[in-house]
């Protein structure tokens, strides 16, 4: 069994749906999301969808910044 999929067939947690929705905030890629909650990157986005968590980056716009 692979680190990868430690958890493959658990119930996610609250604190594991809490992280993701964290990492998915700060724009972590679904590879790495995956790896540090021990799920597959399948599971990760079935999980993000069911909870409503996009895992598209947000890119910011330069013009956005506010002037010093």
């Amino acid at each position: 069994m692979s680190k990868s999929d430690r958890n493959a067939g658990k119930r996610w947690s609250d604190d594991e749906r809490q992280q993701l929705k964290d990492l998915a905030k700060q724009n972590t890629p679904t590879r790495v999301i995956g790896l540090k909650l021990g799920r597959t990157e399948d599971a990760v986005r079935a999980e993000a969808q069911k909870d409503g968590v996009s895992l598209k980056p947000t890119n910011q716009s330069p013009y956005n910044r506010t002037k010093k």
